[in-house]
């Protein structure tokens, strides 16, 4: 905002003095004869400094001052009063004037001293405003900064699904809420079926692309609640929250349709060859109330599916019954 100034005066040589005085110190100056002049010139843009008489015309220099502070408080209005209405120009400091000049002046450079005075406040305000914004703008930019580094923290940079550390979190935040509620919930341990012949076959390029075409299929035959992650090499976890056992394997043999249905491609689209995943099941309550357990029961199946051969999901409930019927 540059450093504009209206005069707002009805005595001509008054007002034409009080300009030359401004504008040969530097100041860009618009004169009004009349408040309501004034008050026009200053909706169709606002100035930083208001010089007003009070005794104008129909419109009062204190009633240009309580419109001006109303619709723009930062602009700065000085008032000048005669010695006889010494007690107005007490009531217009109460509503908001910055300061103001008895008439007629002793010195005309007293003017001099209330603008610059003003419009060195008026500059410190605007520079501490300036900073404020400045201040903002980094604090946004900081906490959006922050925000992605607890994204990135939280997921696996080659997949994008969320990794091993989120998810462990994740799993003692459910076990909490699944304890105090009485819910169920699954642990769903993921592998790709001869992931290292694939690998051995097209590259480890191709392999990272297989790794990615998975997570892709995982992440969209599962619920937004659903915490889909990558343990670690071509093995993924899945925590399935308000699901019990039966519902798990039925949700574990569809990830398994999914991914033998979509062919793994190059960056061209051309098909490097189809894949298949494996998985085993654990389920809380029945086969662990502890987070290492249920992990450890959902590994256990997982090994029993990868024996029972590719494209197989296996429950922990479905080796323990096996067990029994062995012992039987």
């Amino acid at each position: 905002m540059k450093n504009r100034i209206l005069v707002v005066e009805d005595e001509g040589t008054l007002r034409r003095v009080i300009c030359e005085v401004l504008r040969e110190d530097g100041h860009e100056v618009v004169a009004a004869p009349s408040a309501e002049e004034g008050l026009r010139l200053f909706r169709e843009e606002p100035f930083p400094l208001v010089i007003t008489d009070i005794v104008l015309g129909k419109m009062t220099g204190l009633e240009l001052l309580k419109i001006v502070k109303d619709e723009n408080p930062e602009s700065f209005v000085v008032i000048m009063t005669s010695h006889a209405s010494i007690d107005t120009a007490v009531e217009s400091l109460r509503s908001g004037a910055y300061d103001f000049l008895i008439k007629p002046f002793e010195d005309i450079q007293l003017i001099l001293a209330v603008v610059n005075r003003a419009m060195a406040q008026i500059d410190l305000i605007r520079r501490n405003l300036d900073l404020v914004k400045r201040l903002e703008q980094k604090a946004s930019e900081l906490e959006s900064l922050n925000a992605l580094l607890v994204k990135e923290a939280n997921r696996d940079g080659l997949t994008g699904l969320y990794n091993h550390r989120y998810f462990r979190e994740a799993l003692d935040i459910e076990l909490a809420r699944a304890s105090r509620y009485n819910a169920t919930f699954a642990v769903l341990f993921v592998d790709i079926d001869d992931f290292k012949s694939f690998n051995d076959s097209h590259g480890h390029l191709a392999g990272d692309l297989a790794l990615k075409s998975v997570a892709n299929s995982l992440n969209r035959e599962s619920r937004k609640s659903t915490v889909v992650a990558r343990y670690g090499a071509d093995q993924f976890i899945v925590l399935v929250p308000e699901i019990d056992v039966d519902g798990a394997k039925s949700y574990a043999q569809r990830l398994c349709q999914r991914v033998a249905g979509k062919p793994v491609e190059d960056e061209s689209g051309n098909s490097l060859g189809q894949l298949t995943i494996s998985a085993g099941v654990a389920c809380f309550p029945g086969n662990g109330t502890e987070a290492n357990t249920l992990v450890g029961c959902a590994d256990k199946a997982l090994r029993h599916a990868k024996k029972a051969g590719c494209n197989s999901v296996r429950s922990d409930d479905d080796i323990m019954n096996g067990n029994r019927a062995l012992a039987g």
